[in-house]
């Protein structure tokens, strides 16, 4: 089983947070709200194990 990394793991985070804004630029509220879902259920996807995802549910609910 694979443990949710908790650490600092991006390669360039700037450059990610920077990718992400642009990529809600033009998008109403509505459209960043569901362009977020799909985004989690993707990297949900990728990620593929259910006990991780659970952790990373319960991590994100304490920050």
């Amino acid at each position: 089983m694979t443990a949710l990394v908790t650490m600092p793991n991006l390669e360039a985070p700037d450059d990610f947070y920077e990718a992400l804004i642009e990529a809600h630029q033009g998008l109403t509220t509505e459209e960043s709200h569901a362009f977020n879902a799909r985004l989690v259920l993707v990297l949900a996807n990728h990620i593929g194990s259910t006990a991780v995802l659970r952790d990373a549910l319960t991590a994100a609910r304490q920050a």
